[in-house]
């Protein structure tokens, strides 16, 4: 077992300590609505989140900003996490990946056993986002891309499997059948991000965005986001 896999492992642990647990980006609000409310919803709203939102941007912007690190760009990772950040629609969608950001930002610092130099490079922004903090850990462990990206994108599919667990609610087998699907499905996402062209990127997801935006005002709620 190499050293690198139990890093990737402990990336994406559910114990990561960034606070990842208490956000559903707006799935809180899906179910409100009444858009997710059975486990085929859920499968939906997820799989079209992962197909349409995180697969066509996120997932290729991650490889990119991960490539930067690995080769010393701090500027490019600066200027991609800038772009990345504009894309957050919503304030609350904004504060959770500053505040998960900076979370795991002193993470890095407390482990005590990164390069100095992705230390010191992370330090000159003073509100990373999760991504900028994630991938420089995933750099410094020295994680192969496509397996990082799929860390990245199962963490991402566990947090909203059981935020509908808990906001449609869905049994615990529920959850682990959406999981096994959207499993199914991450290769494909991978491979696609891996080879996509900067001109095709699309973050595109309206119903995504107004769902973030209507979670602000939600009387009810048990999510940040």
């Amino acid at each position: 077992m190499s050293a690198a896999l139990v890093r990737l492992l402990q990336l994406a642990s559910p114990a990561l300590p960034v606070g990842a647990y208490t956000y559903s980006q707006g799935l809180e609000w899906a179910a409100e609505a009444g858009t997710v409310q059975d486990e085929a919803s859920a499968l939906r709203w997820i799989g079209d989140q992962l197909e349409w939102n995180l697969g066509r941007y996120e997932a290729p912007l991650l490889l990119r900003m991960l490539e930067a690190w690995q080769v010393g760009a701090g500027d490019t990772v600066r200027e991609l996490d800038a772009e990345y950040l504009a894309t957050r629609e919503s304030a609350e969608l904004r504060a959770e990946t500053l505040q998960m950001g900076y979370s795991m930002q002193r993470l890095l610092h407390e482990l005590g056993d990164f390069p100095p130099p992705l230390l010191a490079a992370i330090a000159v922004s003073p509100a990373p986002t999760l991504m900028q903090a994630w991938t420089c850990a995933a750099a410094a462990w020295q994680i192969p891309p496509a397996d990082a990206l799929t860390a990245w994108l199962w963490s991402w599919a566990e947090n909203q499997t059981m935020a509908a667990l808990k906001a449609v609610p869905l049994g615990q087998a529920a959850g682990q059948r959406l999981l096994q699907e959207i499993g199914r499905r991450l290769p494909a996402v991978v491979e696609r991000a891996l080879t996509l062209d900067p001109a095709d990127y699309s973050n595109f997801a309206p119903g995504f965005a107004i769902a973030c935006c209507n979670h602000e005002t939600q009387y009810t709620r048990i999510f940040r986001s």
